[in-house]
């Protein structure tokens, strides 16, 4: 396929045009700082957001499942980036900048084709998985997506229509393909939070916890028990306290 038809009036190259024309007015060291966020930045920002999530999950209740979700955010990005290979082949879209003139490329030297943006699919995979796992944290991570997305534009090597169709595959394969991640993932943490790796799935302190105060119910039961017994060894026992007190 020779790619998508740009002749004519074309919304799409006009919202390129529009979005890729702020970084020709803006100071270099702005687009400095667009070239680094739009490449790597963004990405990193999600991978600690992640490493928070995790940290965080393991000290929830049913923590095994819930480490199981935060692990498919990354697997999703990674099956789509997979995806992506053969609809870039199948599209053949040539980069905006090898169409069109006098666009502000800010990383020049891209070869590859443009549809869809690998960026876009990879970030919107992570946050719509981080949303299924935990809904704060997914919603920080679907708009870092969208920043993602922005910044393509901006740095002129991506159609808008490119961004979008990243976002949609991002999007269509961490939610399709999450019932069966769940179902593969949570019996395999569950097996590491009953071995030495245990840390991985559940926080240490919040384990040692729970079992003090699981053992304190027990000591309570215990002593509970022993009052009753005591009680009823000695049934001339309430007679006798009976005496004391008149007395």
């Amino acid at each position: 396929m020779a790619g998508l038809a740009l002749e004519g009036p074309n919304p799409d190259v006009d919202m390129l045009d529009g979005i890729n024309g702020l970084a020709k007015d803006a100071p270099h060291w702005v687009n400095k700082a667009m070239e680094y966020i739009g490449e790597y930045g963004i990405i990193a920002g999600l991978a600690v957001l992640c490493l928070i999530a995790w940290w965080s999950a393991r000290r929830r209740p049913g923590a095994p499942s819930a480490v199981a979700g935060l692990v498919w955010a990354p697997l999703a990005a990674g099956i789509a980036l997979l995806a992506n290979i053969p609809i870039r082949a199948f599209v053949e879209r040539p980069r905006p900048f090898k169409d069109h003139a006098g666009l502000e490329v800010l990383i020049p030297g891209k070869s590859d084709f443009s549809f869809v943006s690998d960026h876009a699919t990879l970030t919107m995979a992570v946050g719509v998985g981080l949303f299924i796992a935990h809904r704060k944290y997914g919603l920080i991570g679907i708009l870092l997506a969208l920043a993602e997305g922005f910044c393509r534009v901006y740095m002129g090597v991506h159609y808008p229509t490119d961004v979008v169709g990243g976002f949609a595959l991002g999007t269509a394969v961490a939610l399709l393909l999450a019932p069966l991640a769940q179902a593969l993932l949570v019996p395999l943490t569950t097996a590491i939070g009953r071995s030495p790796l245990a840390w991985l799935v559940r926080a240490t302190g919040v384990e040692a916890a729970d079992g003090a105060v699981a053992g304190g119910r027990a000591g309570q039961g215990a002593e509970g028990s022993r009052v009753v017994a005591t009680g009823a060894a000695m049934p001339g026992g309430h007679k006798e306290r009976d005496k004391d007190l008149a007395a």
